[in-house]
């Protein structure tokens, strides 16, 4: 069962104490707090020491991939519940985590957040062991609830669901970033341009410019204090389905970057290459449903030839059926020294509005 449809079961039979005894309107709650990328988990103090704790470490802080140095999912502090106060609770992202078979005084706690009924429901269904709220406490709060009759069987549980746990947080990010990203004005223009030069469309936030648009390619870049965000889009007649393998999404990467990216356009030798000589971070493709398409998502490192320069990218190899395209549309990012992993997010959820010519609402 995936999370939607656990939560949806137990919906109709869990009522979590909290949730249930809510009677101020949503808006009358403060607005939750924290940055991108953080969480506390409320649980047990001995518990989050032992197996069960780092099997939510595992989960929650697993490294992100295509980074050119180690970080994590994400930032996460544990709070006993005992010591869990009225400011931690507007916290943007919580997890809590418990155990029927604890009787520590934190955990005593945290069972008084669910009813008689749904903990007599946890004892009996094995398949009952998370559920998600929101705004329980804070507006725009998202809420993650993992549970079992014993510690052992919990984190079975979340082990058997690590990717599905990492998702529901990871997509809750996205959407903050994305309605973020777009409450400001649009660059405007940029949509028209597109549409008539090149029958595609992408949301580019206000903030870059156009740098490059020719027939089959256009680029446009962000740059400020701390970092270069560049995102651009490449196109040919599709050939076949060759273009989905991992060597052929870097060989027709690589071709487009020789010829146009550039961090001097006077120093050819300052070209983007794809950095595959770094035997730890390397170049990684999965399949990825594109808005229903099929599509491979791609992370790694580039560099330039010269090596003056280098970062992560994110990229995203697709087909337009009707027009019979073969898309490479990418996001790379430049900022030395710097956490990367907010940044490659803001430009995943850039090329996650990507439309294709038959997504484009026609005038």
């Amino acid at each position: 069962m995936n999370i939607s449809k656990i939560a949806y079961v137990l919906a109709l039979g869990l009522l979590i104490g909290c949730s249930g005894k809510k009677t101020k309107e949503t808006a009358l709650l403060p607005k939750a707090s924290g940055k991108a990328g953080e969480m506390i988990v409320v649980m047990d103090s001995a518990q989050w020491a032992q197996p069960l704790g780092e099997s939510i470490r595992n989960t929650f802080q697993a490294e992100v991939s295509g980074l050119p140095r180690q970080e994590v999912m994400f930032k996460i502090n544990q709070v006993d519940p005992v010591q869990f106060n009225s400011v931690l609770k507007t916290v943007k992202n919580l997890v809590f985590a418990v155990t029927l078979d604890n009787y520590s005084p934190g955990s005593k706690v945290l069972k008084n957040y669910f009813t008689k009924n749904s903990l007599d429901q946890i004892q009996q269904n094995e398949d009952l062991y998370v559920y998600t709220a929101e705004d329980e406490f804070a507006r725009g709060q998202k809420i993650m609830y993992l549970f079992r009759k014993d510690a052992e069987t919990l984190t079975e549980k979340i082990v058997q669901n690590q990717k599905k746990l990492q998702d529901y947080f990871n997509s809750v990010e996205s959407k903050r970033l994305k309605a973020g990203l777009y409450k400001a004005k649009e660059k405007e223009g940029f949509s028209d341009l597109m549409k008539k030069d090149h029958d595609f469309e992408i949301r580019i936030p206000f903030g870059y410019k156009l740098v490059l648009n020719k027939p089959g390619f256009i680029w446009f870049r962000q740059i400020n204090d701390e970092s270069d965000k560049d995102i651009f889009v490449t196109y040919k007649p599709y050939a076949s389905e060759s273009i989905f393998e991992n060597e052929e999404i870097i060989k027709f990467r690589d071709s487009i970057a020789r010829k146009e990216l550039f961090e001097d356009p006077d120093r050819p030798d300052s070209y983007i290459v794809t950095e595959t000589s770094v035997p730890y971070i390397p170049v990684v493709s999965r399949e990825y449903n594109f808005k229903n398409k099929f599509a491979k998502e791609t992370r790694g490192i580039w560099k330039t030839n010269n090596l003056s320069m280098g970062g992560p990218f994110i990229g995203y190899t697709l087909v337009d059926e009707d027009l019979g395209r073969h898309y490479y549309i990418e996001g790379f990012v430049y900022s030395p020294g710097k956490s990367q992993r907010e940044f490659v997010r803001e430009l995943e959820v850039i090329l996650n509005t990507f439309k294709v010519s038959s997504e484009i609402q026609k005038p």
